[in-house]
């Protein structure tokens, strides 16, 4: 296989799935936001051999510039670049559809002038709003409660569109809920994880308690990135990547305690609440076609897997050398 680009290389999966393609024998061009620093995001945390035989290439997927530059002597992309912080859409929504909009559409653009062979664009599960059914199939309605969603509503249109009238080899890869190591504290488990470990209070602060949420460990969704990229009989098709298991965040939180050996108490933090029309309540994936078409199904299953991957992303967190974790502010 041609060399692939991996947008949004420096962020929580994209470094993952970096690590695990080049660990595999792919020739990998890591496409990284410019900075001045010269930093590398979650990709500065990798194995440093696997780095070394990583392609660096720095640039801003909104500017077509750099996703034409990017895209060369590739074969394949894997097109993970997005903001992806919910709470942050509300204050900023410009800045998601210049990203997720813009940035998804040069990249397509790019990679239909270059005869790329296979394009893998990644949605989320926030499109589908608040569901009726349960579990989530690929048919259900896309509903934008929140600008980030509406944004990769629209991320995954365009997609489709460049698959539908340019023939563009693209397939649409569906996570529900990702976390394991190198996540942000953005996103509900790591914020959970830090608080338990690092708080001297005897109490955490969280939003909503009450949501359910199919989650996922990180390298579950990997390999359901590289099975998507080897099949080529799925080009137009949106594949669903969960785990088929939903906890309540209260119950996520008392769970993620037990494994710390600590006991917990909750705060409502108002500050971390959605807007109540913008809540998505219950997110629970039906992972049959991706059972079927890609043979995938989740290493970490159930309550079971569920504790496995928060006692290997715990024991990441308190190993993490440059004690980020330890901050205990709120990040949007």
């Amino acid at each position: 296989m041609k060399k692939v680009l991996v947008t949004g290389s420096d962020g929580f999966i994209g470094s993952h799935l970096v690590e695990h393609l080049v660990k595999k024998g792919y020739s990998v061009k890591a496409f990284v936001y410019y900075n001045s620093f010269n930093k590398k995001g979650w990709l500065d945390k990798i194995d440093g051999r696997v780095l070394a035989d990583t392609e660096i290439f720095f640039g801003d997927i909104r500017n077509i510039d750099s996703t034409k530059l990017a895209v060369k002597n590739c074969g394949s992309v894997l097109h993970l670049a997005s903001l992806v912080g919910i709470p942050y859409s509300y204050d900023t929504p410009q800045s998601y559809l210049d990203t997720n909009i813009r940035g998804t559409l040069n990249i397509l653009q790019s990679s239909l002038s270059t005869n790329i062979e296979n394009f893998i664009h990644t949605s989320t599960s926030e499109v589908y709003g608040k569901s009726k059914i349960f579990p989530i199939d690929e048919k259900q309605p896309l509903v934008g409660k929140s600008p980030y969603s509406a944004s990769k509503i629209a991320a995954d249109q365009l997609a489709y569109s460049f698959y539908s009238s340019f023939d563009l080899p693209v397939r649409i890869i569906r996570p529900f809920n990702t976390y394991g190591p190198r996540q942000s504290l953005r996103a509900i488990i790591p914020t959970i994880i830090s608080q338990v470990l690092y708080s001297e209070k005897d109490y955490i602060k969280l939003g909503s308690l009450t949501p359910k949420r199919d989650l996922t460990y990180v390298s579950d969704t990997v390999r359901a990135f590289e099975m998507m990229l080897l099949n080529n009989k799925i080009n137009g098709e949106v594949i669903n990547i969960g785990s088929g298991f939903e906890i309540q965040i209260k119950n996520l939180a008392n769970l993620i305690a037990k494994c710390c050996n600590k006991n917990i108490k909750f705060i409502l933090d108002k500050q971390r609440i959605r807007p109540l029309n913008s809540e998505v309540n219950r997110l629970l994936c039906d992972n049959k076609k991706a059972k079927k078409i890609l043979k995938w199904t989740p290493m970490y299953p159930k309550l079971k897997g569920l504790e496995s991957g928060l006692k290997e992303t715990i024991d990441w967190i308190k190993n993490n050398s440059d004690n980020s974790y330890k901050q205990q502010k709120y990040i949007k």
